[in-house]
């Protein structure tokens, strides 16, 4: 029996994938094979049923629960660690509101937790803000270039960013 197993490049998943298709663990004759995407591309693939697993986000499991069931591991925020809304410059949260963020997708987690945030500092319907969708490994060199004034960064960038010279805005888990 083939098993396709859809996961995001990250490191994490990587690293949580590395024993299925490195042939660490014993497979018991079931044969697994291994398909990267970003993230927001396999939110709405899974809403088709496309993978027999798949890595979605939390905020993307309402539009693809008829098609799967959640395991419980994996998770790329949790109490104080969370996707960080970051910029090229030093900014206050509420100076954000009129400015372009790159996001990872709109049916991430992330995108979810900032949408929150964004109205705790703005009140309901009064932000600016605007979206576009960039894939997760591109936010941090968009914003670095300054084509967009700000990223929502998840997996690594959440940890590296200060090494390319971007400035922390909120961490959202840190704010949850």
């Amino acid at each position: 029996m083939k098993i396709t197993v859809a996961h995001s490049p990250d490191a994490d998943d990587a690293f949580m994938f590395y024993p299925l298709f490195a042939g660490k663990i014993d497979l018991q004759g079931l044969e697994f094979e291994e398909v990267r995407e970003d993230i927001e591309t396999l939110n709405r693939k899974a809403e088709t049923g496309a993978y027999e697993v798949s890595a979605l986000s939390l905020h993307a499991y309402p539009y693809a629960q008829e098609k799967y069931l959640l395991l419980p591991v994996g998770a790329c925020f949790g109490d104080n660690y969370g996707p960080v809304l970051v910029s090229h410059k030093p900014l206050k949260p509420r100076q954000v509101l009129k400015l372009r963020a790159a996001i990872p997708g709109k049916r991430t987690t992330a995108f979810l937790l900032l949408r929150l945030w964004e109205r705790s500092i703005a009140g309901e319907g009064k932000s600016g803000l605007s979206y576009t969708e960039v894939p997760f490994d591109r936010i941090m060199e968009d914003v670095a270039e300054k084509k967009m004034d700000l990223g929502l960064l998840i997996h690594e960038g959440q940890l590296n960013y200060a090494e390319k010279g971007l400035h922390k805005v909120v961490d959202l888990g840190e704010w949850w």
